[in-house]
């Protein structure tokens, strides 16, 4: 099974769910998706199969999300989706891809489903 988990380490959620992974013994990937951010293609992919829109995947109470002012309901998913990229600590965390499906660990034990 392909499992890749878009990871960040100083969050507590996503070390526990890294956590459960290895507890099970599962091969993955970790995406450290602060240094290396998924494209706008990966991104829409990943909502699509969460079946998401791109504000609902967004950290609402970062920084960016405020200054940026992205809680204007006129912004489109592209703009959404760019400031994701742009800013990508806006990225709910962690997501997890597997080959049935693609799950946020919040709560971590949500991943139990998928792999």
């Amino acid at each position: 099974m392909s499992v890749k988990i878009y990871h960040n380490p100083r969050c507590t959620k996503s070390r526990l769910t890294l956590a459960i992974l290895e507890e099970k013994d599962i091969d993955f990937k970790v995406i450290n998706y602060l240094d290396t951010p998924p494209s706008a293609d990966e991104l829409k992919a990943l909502l699509v199969e969460l079946k998401l829109g791109a504000r609902a995947l967004m950290r609402t109470h970062e920084a960016p999300y405020k200054d940026n002012n992205l809680s204007d309901e006129s912004l489109s998913e592209d703009d959404l989706i760019q400031a994701m990229i742009a800013n990508p600590i806006l990225i709910e965390r962690p997501i997890v891809k597997t080959d049935k499906g693609v799950v946020i660990g919040r709560p971590p034990k949500n991943i139990l489903a998928i792999i």
